[in-house]
């Protein structure tokens, strides 16, 4: 395509940013290929000749006319370098002087500058990559001879390595042919008889390995080279002497034939010659190898491996092991503990008709005679010794140092006791309980004359039976208040009964000695009663008479406590992990779960992981009686404890653990014996006979269900366990819950589903509670007294009882004849002969002393007007309602039923 217009101008033109080629040798043609859809696309097609070259008659290279070719791309240029060409050249010089020259029929002009200029460009191009392909080309080589220096290095090196694998292989298979001699004494024969098969193969591979032309023969020509990389063993005689005659035929006229891709070499027979033949083998050395393919090395190494294996088996011992048994156990898992295969396991479970899979759990007798039946020992372990270690710890004598008293103060209610702890500590403890009447358990630690004494105040109400049982166990001295103008009550009788059961020194404070009416010596006396003789009467009994008002005695009281501790001489070791008892427990709004610990060994740190029966925690702060933060907490030393997980039950024994997987680990199972011990208890399906018929029994009777939420866990314990004592055989209180903190949505929704009422104590509902109460139209009561609480829900429980139902005997009548009267049916004239008869009240007919029917006197009339009663002597008319069965000489007893309320 030309840029001129003028059809006549036959010049060639060379668009811009081309590049110049050489045309190719060979005819030309154009063939017009169809595709789908009527489209068709013409393509140049080229057909080459192969040229035939007589030997001595080659022609003189002959000049190709110069043409030009258009290149799409630069990298389309060959990549290969081209020898400068010196036709090339003067044709080039030609065309630029402006001469043409006839060749092929095309018709060139003189070329224009910005042609010349393109050609030299890509003649300097072409001169560019020639210098840079060189470079790779001396760069490959150099990394190809690198190559092939590391290849030899290594090969050097494994030829070594198996030099030395041989080495002692050779030595091993010489140590084994000593120690077998027998064994070696019989393969003698067979290897002598294979000796002459090897020496006669021998030859035959040495002439196999020969060159073909070495007997003076004709070398080979261009195609025999290609075929010569064969092995010579494989090759036949016959075609290598045809194609010798065909060399010498063909010497006239031959073919130049262009390289050709090497062809694939073929394949190996099996028989054939060893690819390692440079290297010595046992099966070579022994003669063994009869032109088969010799074992690898790996082959050899595994093929020794497996036979020392074979032999270490055979000398194996039976290895005994102590096998750890818990209560249950998987199959998998006493495989592992064993070192045993679970396959042996399961096929000993198999003869003994025991069909289980890998991850099937077995018992612990099982489990045992399994690990017998394999050889093993066996100790057995329970889920319980998870708590072993935590309270074991023996302190030793050297370590012990002295501590606080612990003092509990107990006594009937209202008779003095926190009043008087109050004159000690010089507090108002008691202004602030509801009622006048402690309804807490309360420690405090006080300081007299630079020693330390620990108290505990318990209540004194009837309910709170477990507080004082719970600060007689924590307690060293117990403190025993008497009113001088009570005596000994009911509650006082249960404190000494605490003390004894703790083995608890007694020390009897008579308090309100200045009231008028007091009698100190009364309360000694009535304490006789309950073994205890003072020491103003003979006995062994500490009594000391004070006042909580005026302060009178205290002073006394002090001395007593201290001269009693050191008699007792309480010691503990400071310098250990802490354990102690939960004295109360509470649900804080802000602090969450808090729990007041007595320390009774060791010291207690912030950070410190508690287990508190089946709750742990963290120890992240610690408060005393005041609400100050204290450091460390010793031996005897009551503090407030805060991070527990959950609030536990007071009277929990406290331990500290090393880790919080073993807290969890010990909550874990503690939590799982309370659910397990709950499920039994709701169930029903365990128990005495006694407890199956009191079950029975209980099927008929009323409960009342209530939710109870209190403001610490001892409060609602006492509770629960007062109210569970006001039923009786036909209603009952039933608890659904028993919590600590405020009232929230969840014991709405729990009461709710059982029209239960919500009684709280000490506590109150949160706005989402009441709202949710108020729909549901669930009463919520609240107490802060333990009186109006018990008193309330015993009343509620009265009124579900069935009311009594009396009978008052009125009169008797005697039917002396039956008359028919129309529209009223058979009336009875009877004659009254005891007591009075009575309009509208209930009747028996008695006939031959049996009671024919009973009902309601419908009329009473005196001949012929209507009375309310008749007198005994009388005469009057009966009727009876719905009944006229009547019969002279029948006998009407008259009488009155009443419904009177009971009380519990």
């Amino acid at each position: 395509m030309s840029d001129t217009k003028n059809p006549g101008d036959k010049t060639i033109s060379v668009e811009r940013g081309k590049t110049l080629g050489l045309k190719r040798g060979g005819d030309q043609g154009t063939v017009r290929q169809s595709f789908s859809h009527g489209r068709s696309k013409a393509v140049v097609v080229e057909k080459k000749k192969r040229r035939v070259v007589i030997p001595g008659q080659e022609p003189k290279p002959e000049v190709a006319a110069p043409t030009t070719q258009r290149l799409d791309t630069p990298s389309e240029a060959p990549r290969r370098p081209q020898q400068p060409d010196p036709q090339a050249a003067k044709q080039a010089r030609r065309a630029a002087s402006g001469q043409r020259q006839k060749g092929n029929g095309n018709v060139l002009r003189t070329l224009t500058k910005e042609e010349a200029a393109a050609r030299a460009a890509a003649l300097q191009m072409a001169q560019v990559r020639e210098v840079e392909e060189r470079k790779h080309r001396e760069e490959e080589e150099k990394r190809r001879a690198a190559e092939a220096a590391q290849r030899q290095a290594e090969e050097e090196a494994r030829a070594k390595a198996e030099a030395e694998e041989r080495a002692k292989r050779e030595a091993e298979e010489a140590t084994r042919a000593a120690e077998q001699p027998e064994e070696t004494a019989a393969e003698a024969p067979a290897a002598a008889a294979e000796a002459p098969k090897s020496a006669d193969a021998e030859p035959q591979r040495a002439a196999a390995r020969q060159p073909a032309h070495a007997d003076g023969g004709k070398p080979p020509s261009l195609d025999d080279m290609g075929k010569s990389k064969a092995p010579a063993a494989a090759r036949p005689k016959e075609p290598r002497a045809e194609s010798e005659d065909e060399d010498r035929g063909n010497k006239g006229l031959r073919a130049v034939k262009r390289p050709k891709q090497a062809p694939a070499p073929a394949p190996r027979p099996r028989g054939g010659e060893d690819r390692r033949r440079s290297k010595l083998t046992i099966s070579a050395a022994t003669g063994g190898d009869d032109g088969q393919r010799a074992r690898s090395l790996a082959s050899m190494r595994r093929r020794q491996e497996k036979a020392k294996r074979g032999q270490q088996q055979v000398v194996r011992e039976k290895i005994s092991r102590e096998v750890v048994l818990p209560e249950a156990i998987t199959i998998q898992e006493l495989a592992n503990r064993m070192a045993e295969r679970a396959v042996d396991v399961i096929k000993l479970l198999m003869k003994q008709g025991q069909m289980l899979k890998i991850n099937d759990v077995i018992d612990a007798d099982t489990a045992e005679l399994i690990a017998e039946e394999m050889g093993h020992t066996v100790k057995r372990v329970s889920e319980a010794d998870v708590e072993e270690g935590l309270f074991t710890q023996e302190d030793e004598a050297s370590a012990m140092k002295p501590r606080p008293p612990v003092v509990t103060i107990m006594g009937h209610v209202d008779h003095g006791k926190t009043s008087l702890l109050d004159a000690i500590r010089k507090s108002k403890v008691v202004t602030g309980e509801a009622g006048g009447i402690t309804q807490h358990i309360g420690a405090y630690q006080v300081d007299q004359d630079g020693q330390k004494i620990t108290f505990i105040d318990t209540p004194g109400h009837a309910a709170f039976s477990q507080m004082r049982a719970r600060g007689a166990k924590s307690t060293d001295i117990v403190i025993l208040v008497v009113a001088a103008d009570d005596g000994v009550m009911p509650q006082t009788k249960e404190a000494i009964a605490h003390a004894k059961a703790a083995d608890a020194p007694i020390i009897v404070a008579i308090n309100k000695i200045d009231k008028q009416g007091a009698d100190p010596n009364r309360v000694r006396t009535e304490l006789l009663s309950e073994e205890l003789v003072t020491e103003s009467m003979g006995g062994d009994v500490i009594d000391v008479e004070v006042s909580a008002k005026t302060g009178q005695g205290l002073d006394k009281l002090l001395e007593m406590i201290l001269l009693q501790s050191e008699v007792l001489e309480l010691q503990a070791n400071p310098d250990r992990t802490a354990e102690g008892i939960v004295i109360e427990a509470q649900l804080d709004r802000g602090r969450g779960p808090v729990a007041t610990v007595l320390v009774q060994k060791g010291t207690l740190k912030p950070g410190d992981i508690l287990v508190a029966g089946a709750e742990w925690g963290r120890v992240r702060a610690m408060l005393d009686e005041n609400g100050n933060q204290v450091k460390e907490a010793g031996p005897a030393k009551p503090v407030e404890v805060l991070g527990f997980q959950g609030t536990p039950e007071a009277g929990d024994m406290v331990a500290v653990v090393e880790n919080e997987a073993r807290a969890r680990e010990i909550t874990d199972y503690r939590q799982r014996q309370i659910r397990e011990k709950a499920s039994v208890v709701a169930s029903g399906t365990r128990g005495s006979l006694e407890q199956m018929m009191n079950r029975l029994q209980e099927t008929g009777r009323k409960e009342f269900p209530l939710v109870l939420k209190a403001d610490v866990q001892g409060s609602a314990e006492a509770i629960a366990q007062a109210l569970n004592e006001l039923g009786n055989e036909e209603v009952g209180a039933r608890i659904l819950l028993s919590g600590v903190g405020g009232i929230t949505e969840s014991d709405v929704t729990l009461a709710s589903a059982s029209k239960a009422p919500i009684i709280g104590f000490n506590v109150r509902a949160n706005k989402q509670a009441r709202e949710s109460a108020a729909k549901e139209g669930i009463e919520i009561r609240y107490y802060n007294v333990i009186y109006d609480l018990v008193d309330d829900i015993k009343a509620a429980l009265s009124g579900m009882l069935s009311p009594e139902r009396r009978e008052t005997f009125l009169g008797n009548a005697e039917i002396k004849e039956i008359f028919h009267i129309s529209k009223v049916g058979k009336v009875a004239g009877c004659l009254v002969t005891e007591g009075v008869v009575e309009r509208g009240a209930n009747v028996r007919l008695i006939r031959d002393d049996v009671v024919i029917h009973e009902g309601e006197l419908g009329t009473l009339k005196r001949f012929k007007d209507e009375v309310k009663s008749v007198e005994s002597g009388q005469e009057c008319g009966m009727n009876f309602v719905k009944y006229q069965d009547m019969r002279p000489g029948d006998i009407i007893e008259c009488f009155r039923v009443e419904q009177i309320a009971r009380t519990l």
